[in-house]
């Protein structure tokens, strides 16, 4: 999903107006989740993101921090926000067994 989100409307507020961007990325992301995996046992879904005033301003950011970055853009006064949330796919990270210490 790459998109442009206004954060201002004349007929609503602009809290309410950030609530319904933060509504839709979640909802892209939980959809992006159904979907199947190439190899379920071994792979989980991760998402690349970027966020920022402008396309050309967008800054890479961890999924878990997306929501953060986004209050600090609307803290800024920006009348836009562009987002960007790829999934992929990658594999899981290998557990580490521990060892009974004797």
């Amino acid at each position: 999903m790459k998109k442009i989100f206004k954060l201002t409307d004349e007929k609503k507020h602009e809290d309410r107006v950030l609530e319904a961007v933060k509504n839709d990325i979640r909802k892209y992301v939980k959809r992006e989740k159904k979907k199947d995996l190439p190899d379920k046992a071994t792979m989980y879904w991760d998402f690349d993101c970027k966020v920022g005033a402008t396309s050309n301003d967008a800054k890479e950011v961890v999924y878990e921090e997306l929501i953060k970055e986004l209050d600090a853009v609307k803290a800024t006064g920006a009348n836009e926000v562009y987002i960007e949330v790829m999934a992929k796919a990658v594999p899981k990270p290998l557990k580490v067994e521990e060892e009974p210490e004797a």
